[in-house]
């Protein structure tokens, strides 16, 4: 299976950076693009705020009240019935 990787480097601070990749990631709930991503199949999409210097995959998204870091991916379901985010 072929899998799309976007890589968007973003020189900002972390904060900004989850800003700019929830709105970025916000444009999947389009409905049009919902659509089309139906019609050929796709379940789901995956994406994850990395850093450069972490050499795990960390996912800058989900911090815990400790400001640990997850390694889980940020998830949207697309489905018929709803479209969801998941953590």
């Amino acid at each position: 299976m072929f899998r799309l990787h976007i890589d968007i480097p973003l020189p900002l601070t972390e904060e900004q950076c989850a800003e700019i990749t929830r709105r970025v990631m916000a444009g999947f709930y389009d409905p049009s693009l919902l659509d089309f991503l139906r019609s050929v199949g796709v379940p789901s999409v995956n994406y994850r705020l990395g850093h450069d210097d972490d050499r795990q995959k960390s996912n800058y998204l989900i911090k815990s009240t400790r400001g640990h870091v997850a390694n889980k991916k940020s998830r949207i379901s697309i489905c018929e019935e709803e479209t969801r985010e998941e953590e």
